[in-house]
């Protein structure tokens, strides 16, 4: 678990926002925080761990302490890597808020393992499994469970958020898959957020050699997502956080300006905000 030097000032914002739509915090990683109009609070993937040094080297500061959460009526995972379900950053969200906990099999096999309902006081009660084709109700939004294509997945999923102000994607790690023409009939998507970044050389988990490693959607595999999609407005995530998978996001632009989707790129940096 990093320990963050931001103090309590961006869980803090999130609390006293008042926003007229639905207001977007970037966590920095694949985290996010869905507030809407009537305050209805959303942590997605939050992440405030370290990784596993020398294999994977955090780049980016830890941007709160989970235990200053005190506003969240959900927390949900897209899969089961690390970074995306981790005790020490979404269990204190759940002890402390009583938020129910929404992630699919493979995800809560990790939570088992782990044991966030002797470690963290967590009570079973809070965990609710989801897969593709569910739909519930949080708040004043109703999320519907997707397919996506994370081939270093055991079971990804993706969230589609929908509420009056407008509609938001989260598709994890994802790459294109051939059901996202399917959710562009569906939904109408204002704003998605696909993981981004670079190939390179990393530590292999179980031999230590360093090996080629693709984790996230090239430049061109983001604007064929976000154009099958059909989204509005794409937020490229996740290309800040790892050393050797860095990329530049607005390297984007080029990629994108002769075809249909996205009408704009939102290129966001840890902390930020923004609004449907």
């Amino acid at each position: 678990m990093g320990e963050s030097d931001w103090g309590d000032w961006l869980p803090t914002a999130v609390a006293a926002a008042d926003p007229d739509t639905v207001a977007v915090w970037y966590l920095g990683c694949n985290g996010f925080v869905l507030k809407g109009s009537e305050g209805t609070t959303l942590f997605v993937d939050p992440y405030c761990g370290l990784g596993d040094p020398p294999r994977t080297v955090r780049m980016l500061p830890v941007p709160f302490d989970p235990t200053d959460v005190t506003d969240a009526d959900a927390v949900l995972a897209t899969h089961e890597h690390s970074d995306h379900v981790h005790g020490p950053t979404q269990a204190p969200i759940l002890a402390a808020t009583g938020a129910d906990y929404y992630a699919p099999d493979a995800s809560m096999a990790v939570v088992d393992r782990a044991g966030w309902t002797d470690d963290w006081g967590v009570v079973s009660e809070q965990f609710v499994t989801v897969t593709e084709g569910d739909e519930f109700d949080v708040g004043e939004f109703t999320v519907h469970v997707v397919p996506v294509n994370d081939p270093d997945a055991d079971h990804p999923v993706g969230y589609v958020f929908e509420h009056d102000a407008g509609t938001v994607f989260h598709g994890g790690d994802t790459r294109p898959d051939e059901s996202f023409p399917d959710l562009a009939d569906r939904f109408d998507i204002d704003l998605g957020v696909l993981a981004f970044g670079s190939a390179g050389t990393i530590l292999d988990k179980e031999t230590r050699e360093p090996t080629r490693t693709q984790w996230y959607a090239t430049e061109n595999e983001v604007i064929r997502a976000a154009n099958a999609l059909e989204l509005d407005r794409v937020l490229p995530s996740h290309w800040d956080v790892w050393k050797g998978l860095n990329a530049d996001p607005t390297a984007l632009h080029h990629h994108a300006r002769s075809f249909p989707y996205p009408e704009r790129l939102e290129v966001v940096e840890i902390g930020d905000r923004i609004d449907l």
